[in-house]
């Protein structure tokens, strides 16, 4: 069974990494914060003191970080993980970072001699605990097949997207698209009810039977009844995500007329509130239409619509 490692201990890394250990590797991880690392330390996993120790531990190293200049800190600077891994090792890269950005950490691994796995992913926090992580990845077959064991230990909807490395980051930013857009309708469709005097209760249950009434809608509007803002999908990650998304249409020459509304939303609400979640662009709408979605016990009476 390879020794994995893991750079990047956030609310998405440490699902994954509790899962690498209940799988029964050996897991060496590393974060630029002690806390997690000393959380994972007692629960079995080697705590590394660098990336490049991480390498040095590991056969197949996942990257769990923000953003590609994370990506790259981690594997060149001094006592990064090229230093240490060997050659053979496989980097597998789960963070989303863009189509033409983990082509260009890929050429810098192989030269390197290792092997690269563009393999980002979706589910959130709640499916990185769970171990379900929808999984687009892009290697070559062999080693697809070589990797697969390990991305099982975090993953359950694992799908061989390429063998050329971008094509997983390509799958993600159209599944960005569909995810920003599908938000933005979730907020929009909201506030109109109950500004219209629809208790938002009853709108959750009518779409939650309907066609579009799936586990975006329905977790993203429990979340906005409770008023629970944080701690779950900051809102800088999806708006990363559908700017890489806009950066790869104008690439391809594609216009993306509702994501990029959509884009304009999470940059609003980015501004407003960076620290909370997604669905913090609720408060934004809210605003503007004077009203409030909430949990409550009955409909409101009259047209919420008059002055």
């Amino acid at each position: 069974m390879p020794n994995v490692g893991l750079i990047g201990v956030g609310n998405m890394g440490m699902g994954m990494a509790r899962n690498i250990l209940k799988a029964g590797h050996e897991l060496t991880a590393y974060d630029v914060r002690t806390a997690p690392l000393e959380t994972l330390a007692q629960e079995g996993a080697r705590a590394a003191a660098s990336p490049k120790e991480v390498g040095l531990c590991a056969d197949a190293v996942f990257l769990m970080v923000l953003n590609v200049e994370q990506v790259k800190a981690a594997l060149l600077a001094e006592n990064g993980l090229l230093a240490g891994l060997k050659p053979g090792s496989t980097v597998i890269c789960t963070a989303t970072i863009g189509r033409s950005q983990v082509m260009e950490v890929g050429e810098l691994v192989t030269r390197s001699g290792m092997r690269i796995v563009d393999a980002p992913v979706s589910g959130g926090a709640p499916g990185a605990a769970a171990g379900t992580l929808t999984m687009m990845v892009a290697a070559e077959k062999e080693t697809f097949a070589a990797t697969k064991p390990v991305l099982e230990a975090v993953g359950k909807n694992i799908y061989h997207v390429g063998e050329e490395v971008g094509m997983g980051q390509t799958v993600k930013s159209a599944l960005a698209v569909l995810i920003g857009t599908t938000y933005a309708g979730i907020f929009e469709a909201l506030t109109l009810a109950v500004k219209a005097g629809v208790a938002p209760e009853t709108l959750r249950d009518v779409v939650s039977t309907s066609v579009v009434g799936n586990f975006l809608f329905r977790d993203t509007t429990e979340n906005i009844l409770a008023r629970n803002f944080k701690g779950q999908s900051n809102i800088g990650t999806m708006h990363k995500d559908l700017g890489l998304a806009k950066s790869m249409a104008n690439d391809c020459g594609v216009p993306l007329f509702a994501a990029s509304a959509a884009f304009e939303l999470f940059q609003a609400g980015k501004a407003v509130n960076p620290d909370e979640d997604n669905w913090t662009i609720i408060k934004i709408l809210e605003s503007i239409a004077g009203v409030e979605v909430k949990r409550t016990e009955q409909k409101s009476e009259g047209d919420a619509c008059e002055n």
